[in-house]
C-alpha cells in the first residue's frame, strides 16, 4: 500500500514539473518575440534568461522523478509477483527470506527425519515435516474410553497368539492370529510413548491368555478396556500426565494454525479433553515465553526461531496456567533472591526521587498561579 501511495505522489510530482517545463518555454517564447519586435530588449533577454533557468531547474528535477517512478513501478511489479508465506492472518513473510532460513534450518538436521520439505500451492510456499513438541502439563489429561481401531476376536485354535512389543517414540503392537484362523485379525499401528502413573502403568502389559473367549468375555473386555494405539488400558484409570519436558512429534505443513496442530496431537494420542483446554507456547532459555496465537503457523514459526530446541522450544500448556513473560521480564528471572531484593530496593528510590522531583515542580507551579491570583485581585480591588 505505501508503495502504490509513493508512485501517484511522484505521478503528481512528475505532473507539476511538466507543467513548469512548458511555463518557462512560453516565457522564453514570449522573451524572443520581444527582442524581434525591438521593444523593451532589455526586458526580453531577462525574460529568455530566467526561463532557460527555470527550464534547466526543471529538467533537472523532470528526470529525478521519472527516474524515481521507474524504480517504484518495478519494484511493485515485482513485489505483486512475490511469493509470500503466511505466518498469522496479519503477517507475512516473502518467499526469499523463508528459503534463507530453511537452508539453515535443513542443514542443522541434515540426515536426520526433522528436515523440512517444500512446495508451491495456490502462489504460497508451503513447508511439510515433522515438529516437536514439549509436554508441560501440570493436571492429568483424560483418554478417550474407545478405540475406533480396537477389535476384538474369537480363537479356534488351540495355540496361544503370538504378541510382540518394541518400545520408542514410536513404538508398535502386532497381534496375529494363528495360520488358518479365519477370524483372526492383524494389527500394527503406530504407539507413541506416554508415560502414565504407577496405577495405570500396572494395565501396559502385554497379557497372555487362554486363546478362547466367551460371548461374556468379549461383552466385559468392551466395556472395561480401551486401547490408545494399541496399548489396553483400564478405563477407571483412563487419566495421566505427561512426564514434563518429554518429546514428542506430529507432522504437520506450515498452512495449519495453532489449532490444527493442537487438534492432530490430541487425536494422535485419543486425548478426550477439548482443543479449548490447551495452547503453545514459544519458550526461550533465557525463560521467555511466547504464547502462539490461534491463527499462528507453529510450523513457521519453528523456522523463524532456528532449528536448535536447546534455545527455544513449543510447549503444550493448560491455556487457563500458562502466562506469558516478556524479554525485559525474562532478564530477572534467574537472578537469586536477595539480587532481585536489591533490584526492588533501587527501583523504590528511583521512585521516590521521581515522586519528590514532581511535587516540589507542581508546588512551585501552584505557589506561581496563586501569587498572580492574588496580585489581580489586589489590582481589581484597588479599581
Amino acid at each position: 500500500m505505501g508503495s502504490k501511495v509513493r508512485v501517484w505522489w511522484n505521478v503528481v510530482e512528475f505532473t507539476c514539473r511538466i507543467l513548469g517545463v512548458c511555463t518557462a518555454t512560453v516565457l522564453c517564447a514570449v522573451g524572443v518575440e520581444t527582442m524581434q519586435k525591438g521593444e523593451f530588449k532589455s526586458l526580453g533577454i531577462y525574460l529568455i534568461a530566467s526561463s532557460v533557468a527555470m527550464m534547466m531547474f526543471e529538467l533537472a528535477y523532470y528526470l529525478d522523478a521519472l527516474l524515481s517512478m521507474c524504480l517504484l513501478l518495478v519494484l511493485v511489479r515485482m513485489g505483486e509477483h512475490q511469493i509470500y508465506m503466511k505466518l498469522s492472518e496479519e503477517k507475512r513473510i516473502p518467499k526469499s527470506d523463508i528459503l534463507s532460513l530453511l537452508r539453515t534450518y535443513n542443514c542443522y538436521h541434515e540426515g536426520k527425519n526433522f528436515q523440512l520439505r517444500t512446495r508451491e500451492e495456490g502462489g504460497e510456499l508451503i513447508l511439510e515435516g515433522l515438529l516437536n513438541i514439549y509436554w508441560g502439563l501440570y493436571r492429568p489429561i483424560r483418554l478417550q474410553m474407545f478405540d475406533d481401531n480396537e477389535r476384538f476376536c474369537l480363537n479356534r485354535s488351540s495355540a496361544a497368539p503370538r504378541s510382540s512389543f518394541e518400545s520408542n517414540n514410536n513404538s508398535q503392537i502386532r497381534r496375529t492370529a494363528p495360520a488358518g484362523d479365519e477370524e483372526g485379525v492383524q494389527e500394527e499401528e503406530d504407539c507413541p510413548q506416554l508415560l502414565r502413573t504407577r496405577s495405570d502403568a500396572s494395565f501396559m502389559r502385554v497379557q497372555r491368555r487362554s486363546n478362547t473367549h466367551t460371548a461374556g468375555d468379549l461383552q466385559r473386555l468392551r466395556t472395561h478396556r480401551f486401547s490408545i494405539n494399541g496399548h489396553f488400558y483400564n478405563h477407571k484409570t483412563s487419566v495421566f500426565t505427561p512426564a514434563f519436558g518429554s518429546v514428542t512429534n506430529v507432522r504437520v505443513n506450515s498452512s495449519m494454525t495453532t489449532r490444527h496442530v493442537l487438534n492432530l496431537l490430541l487425536h494422535k494420542f485419543r486425548v478426550e479433553n477439548k482443543c479449548e483446554e490447551f495452547v503453545l507456547y514459544m519458550v526461550h532459555e533465557s525463560g521467555e515465553r511466547i504464547r502462539l496465537r490461534d491463527d499462528e503457523r507453529p510450523l513457521v514459526t519453528r523456522v523463524l526461531h532456528g532449528p536448535c530446541e536447546k534455545i527455544s522450544k513449543i510447549f503444550i500448556k493448560e491455556a487457563d496456567l500458562g502466562e506469558e513473560v516478556t524479554y525485559d521480564v525474562a532478564q530477572y528471572i534467574k537472578f537469586e533472591i536477595p539480587v532481585l531484593d536489591s533490584f526492588v530496593e533501587k527501583l523504590k528510590e528511583e521512585e521516590e526521587r521521581e515522586i519528590n522531583k514532581l511535587t516540589k515542580k507542581y508546588s512551585a507551579l501552584k505557589s506561581m498561579i496563586v501569587h498572580q491570583l492574588e496580585g489581580k485581585a489586589v489590582t481589581s480591588d484597588r479599581v
